[in-house]
């Protein structure tokens, strides 16, 4: 079973329909005990930063996070999934994030004529080796709605990363955790291969 952590947050019921076209059984759920006994845990999310710290915190869903990490049960956070990981934000100064990887998370520069936030399609550079690419072409497109982004070397779990003014991190993976700044729901065939890569990393 992949437990949708649910917080209150938007795109939680777009992601568990993905996970369900994928053959898999999938529960919208913030009851502890269903999500660390799951196969896999995704934290989706579209909102602000703080808010979304401030829900978490509030149903003690931050602990059960940490929890699964500690675990070592797959997680997978997709796109404001992603920047709470990280230990803050811009968007949302004095919120302490979950911490899982270090760094904050930053707007896009209002320079450069770009607009904020980036709304479409944008082209991935992948790390080699990554288990959440796999048997993709390299330099797939992906979907993105984002305002802030995050900067993470590979060396610290950078696994894909694209360009939009700067260079910001797209996705992560680290052990059992897994991220991505895009939205593989809504990226297509590519997306859902990335998807069932991640629903096929084993517990332990």
């Amino acid at each position: 079973m992949v437990a949708v952590i649910d917080y209150d947050a938007g795109n939680i019921k777009s992601v568990a329909k993905a996970v369900k076209s994928l053959g898999r059984e999938a529960a919208v759920t913030r009851d502890r005990d269903e999500i660390l006994s799951a196969d896999s845990i995704i934290l989706p999310g579209v909102g602000a930063f703080g808010d979304a710290m401030e829900k978490l915190t509030g149903y003690g869903l931050d602990g059960v996070i940490k929890e699964a990490a500690a675990r070592r049960i797959p997680l997978l956070g997709i796109c404001l999934g992603l920047q709470l990981f990280y230990e803050g934000s811009e968007e949302s100064p004095g919120a302490e994030g979950l911490g899982l990887f270090k760094g904050v998370c930053r707007r896009f520069p209002k320079d450069g004529g770009l607009k904020v936030p980036q709304i479409g399609w944008n082209r991935l550079l992948t790390a080699p080796g990554t288990r959440l690419f796999e048997g993709l072409p390299a330099d797939p497109y992906v979907y993105f709605v984002h305002s802030y982004y995050a900067s993470t070397e590979e060396s610290e779990g950078g696994a894909a990363f694209s360009e939009y003014g700067v260079r910001f991190t797209a996705a992560l993976e680290r052990d059992k955790v897994f991220a991505c700044q895009f939205h593989p729901e809504k990226s297509g065939r590519t997306g859902l291969r990335i998807l069932e890569n991640f629903l096929n990393t084993q517990k332990g």
